[in-house]
């Protein structure tokens, strides 16, 4: 049987005033007249964030930026509660989710543009832990973002290779996870790579990201079903070139 035990402590641990967006970036004079695409995402950095000058920052930032311009498009990006993602384009408040956003799994549920990238979701456990493969998560508590693929895979054991956990906490926000680590309500954490090695960098805890991995990803652009089909498969092919002539691992080991 499924079990979930939802990890509210939100309001103690991270403050969610991000929700509601902020920061807008500097458009040159040439890009004001163009059709904007306006994307979802939550804060996820390094694949986006809002910086201290308040502009968006990020890999997809700099990527949809490109891909957008390729279209004719000026990329407009919009801070939103991640768990609601299908009602924001299902409503029209944004046109695509995009910000690490896996493809698997998902492929029939919206339109996608990609795979663009490849991603690693990994397990992110303190420096003097026991943990050191997936086997020793057994029984543990582990924090997950809600709707996430490492969410998906200890609460429906999706992965043979991991073994039945004590407990999955289910966050809104990956701060809150690591805050759940950091004050050792947790024993590890799971997400993307990218995201679990920015933190090592920057976080005062000291951590490890096990050498065995949970699962590796492909990342997408997601569309309703009834968008633009044409919009989609512009984007699609934006994306290929980016990728194929090298662009998109220009950006990625510039945040590297």
């Amino acid at each position: 049987m499924r079990r979930k035990f939802i990890g509210v402590i939100c309001c103690a641990l991270c403050a969610t005033a991000i929700l509601c967006g902020c920061g807008a970036e500097v458009k040159a004079p040439e890009q004001e007249n163009l059709p904007v695409l306006t994307i979802g995402s939550d804060e996820y950095e390094p694949f986006i964030y809002i910086s201290d000058s308040k502009t968006y920052e990020g890999i997809d930032v700099d990527i949809a930026g490109e891909a957008c311009r390729r279209i004719g498009y000026r990329a407009e990006f919009k801070i939103i509660r991640w768990d609601d993602k299908d009602t924001y384009i299902e409503n029209g408040d944004v046109d695509c989710l995009w910000g690490s956003f896996s493809m698997d799994g998902r492929e029939d549920a919206y339109q996608w543009a990609g795979p663009y990238m490849t991603s690693k979701q990994c397990v992110l456990v303190r420096t003097d832990s026991d943990i050191y493969t997936l086997n020793d998560l057994n029984g543990k508590k582990v924090a997950v973002q809600v709707t996430s693929k490492p969410e998906k895979i200890f609460l429906d054991y999706a992965n043979p290779n991991v073994p039945k956990v004590g407990n999955v906490y289910s966050f809104v926000e990956t701060e809150e996870e690591f805050a759940a680590l950091r004050k050792g309500y947790v024993d590890a954490c799971a997400g993307h790579k990218f995201r679990l090695d920015n933190y090592i960098k920057t976080a005062q805890l000291k951590c490890r990201i096990l050498d065995e991995v949970l699962m590796t990803s492909n990342l997408g652009v997601a569309f309703s079903k009834d968008f633009d089909s044409n919009v989609v498969q512009k984007l699609n092919a934006a994306l290929n070139d980016m990728k194929n002539e090298g662009t998109i691992d220009e950006i990625v080991r510039k945040y590297e």
